[in-house]
C-alpha cells in the first residue's frame, strides 16, 4: 500500500525515526506499552530505506511503500542537520534500522514522552534489509 509522503516523518539521529500518520499498517504494528531505555524489535518487521522509496515491510500483507525522495526529513535535537533523505539513509544503515512509530497524526514538536506514552503509537525498532 503506498504512503503520501506528507504522512510521513523522518528524523535523523544515532537511531533515526520514521513517523507514520493515517498508515494502514496501523493495528497491525505492537503497541507501545512503557518502554524502558529502548523500544523492542518489532518481530516480523524490517524496514529498506532507500533514496527513492522506502518500504516498511510486516508479515504477510502488511507494509507500505512511501515516496522518500520528497517526503521531509528533520534533525532531532543534538543529531546532525537535516541534509535529506540520503542521510537518513547513511543513518539507518549505521544503526542497523529505525525505529518506526504510527500515530492518528503527525506531532508538530517531537516529544519523545508524548510519543512514547502508553497507548500513543504503535511500533518500535525495525531492522534494516540490505
Amino acid at each position: 500500500m503506498l504512503l503520501a509522503p506528507e504522512q510521513t516523518l523522518f528524523v535523523r539521529g544515532d537511531t533515526p525515526l520514521l513517523l507514520l500518520a493515517g498508515a494502514p499498517v496501523h493495528d497491525a504494528l505492537p503497541l507501545v506499552t512503557a518502554p524502558g531505555e529502548t523500544l523492542p524489535a518489532c518481530e516480523g518487521w524490517s524496514i529498506v530505506p532507500r533514496l527513492t522509496l522506502c518500504v516498511v515491510d510486516g508479515p504477510g500483507d502488511h507494509g507500505v511503500v512511501i515516496p522518500a525522495f520528497t517526503a521531509p526529513v528533520v534533525a532531532a535535537a543534538g543529531s546532525p542537520a537535516a541534509d535529506g533523505m540520503a542521510e537518513w539513509c547513511t543513518d539507518v544503515e549505521k544503526a542497523g534500522g529505525a525505529i518506526v512509530l504510527s500515530l492518528d497524526r503527525l506531532p508538530d514538536v517531537i516529544d519523545w514522552s508524548a510519543l512514547l506514552a502508553p497507548g500513543a503509537a504503535r511500533g518500535g525498532f525495525l531492522p534494516a534489509v540490505s
